[in-house]
């Protein structure tokens, strides 16, 4: 089951269709799906999120905590829609594209994809670049 949650104005639009394309990605990825709760919030909520659970001083775009055991994947993916948003401009891109990249990245994390190292970046990016070309 895919959750989705606001502490903000923000509304996620296209929920079903977006459900569906994670559905697909985590089929893809040959994984089960228990349970994933999105949450958008605001880059201050975020970054207390950061400062108490992982000691990070920084604004960021998400935090996955990965709850997932062997019979399939479950976590909490926080969001900051306001990241989101500085990161489309910055990158040039719409702000609904960033959102799915962000969300994929989440869900691929959850999949057991890293991306500490170069080497984990760059497949992970071509990971979400594959499955955003994806999304219908």
């Amino acid at each position: 089951m895919l959750k989705f949650s606001s502490s903000t104005s923000f509304r996620l639009t296209s929920q079903k269709r977006i459900s569906l394309w994670l559905l697909a990605v985590i089929s893809s990825e040959e994984k089960v799906l228990k349970e994933v709760s999105f949450n958008f919030c605001n880059d201050q909520e975020l970054l207390k999120v950061n400062q108490e659970f992982l000691s990070h001083d920084n604004l960021t775009d998400i935090i996955t905590f990965d709850y997932s055991d062997p019979s399939g994947i479950m976590g909490e993916v926080l969001i900051s829609t306001e990241r989101v948003k500085d990161n489309a401009l910055d990158f040039d891109q719409l702000f609904d594209v960033e959102l799915r990249r962000v969300m994929v990245h989440g869900v691929l994390h959850l999949c057991g994809y890293k991306d500490k190292s170069d080497d984990e970046k760059i497949l992970m990016t071509k990971k979400e670049d594959f499955y955003l070309s994806r999304y219908v």
